[in-house]
């Protein structure tokens, strides 16, 4: 090979690799350019609109469990249907109705029970739900919906005891604690395909 294909062939490659470079660093400078001006538009739309705020530990605390079908995660606490009327209420009439039957924005939490398979199957809580420990976490993280996350957890145990109460699953006066709730078999419980995969237990 001649000598003037080697020197060729050297500054051929050094141009590529000398492009190559100053791409990467273009890249990683409008990278930094897009971050810094989306930081900064989130910040114009928040001051313009008045709405939101930065996310702080404690809204990320709040929300770090999850309680699962058997009952993992619940915390201590207890209550009883009796008790949950009163706190069922205060905090979810006026969106599901005096005895759960619903409103035209809101779903119904009663009855259905017999009507999955029908033509006008009716999922509730008492006719769909598989659980009765995630029914809790539910309520605890969304509910009420104006004001999510806000219930103590014997609110949330005695607002779950009322609603398994009025869907006949268990008494007014029987008491829901995490050792009590993830005993609750549901009507639905065998109505779901389990889960096959390694990973879920």
């Amino acid at each position: 090979m001649s000598k003037r294909r080697i020197v060729c062939g050297l500054g051929l490659l050094a141009l590529t690799v000398t492009s190559a470079d100053i791409a990467r660093h273009s890249y990683a400078a409008d990278s930094k350019k897009a971050v810094s001006l989306s930081d900064h538009n989130v910040a114009t739309e928040t001051v313009r609109y008045g709405l939101g705020r930065a996310a702080t530990d404690a809204d990320f605390t709040r929300h770090d469990y999850l309680v699962g079908p058997k009952g993992q995660g619940l915390p201590k606490g207890h209550g009883t249907g009796a008790q949950g009327r009163t706190v069922y209420m205060q905090s979810c009439v006026a969106c599901h109705g005096l005895r759960g039957e619903g409103t035209s924005e809101y779903p119904t939490l009663v009855g259905g029970q017999g009507t999955l398979k029908s033509d006008k199957a009716l999922p509730t809580i008492g006719s769909y739900w598989p659980y009765a420990t995630t029914l809790w976490d539910y309520v605890n993280r969304a509910m009420p919906y104006q004001n999510p996350g806000t219930l103590k957890p014997d609110e949330v145990y005695a607002i779950t005891a009322y609603l398994l109460t009025i869907n006949g699953i268990v008494s007014p006066d029987f008491e829901l604690n995490e050792h009590t709730l993830p005993a609750v078999k549901m009507p639905n419980r065998n109505g779901f395909v389990a889960d096959p995969r390694p990973d879920v237990k």
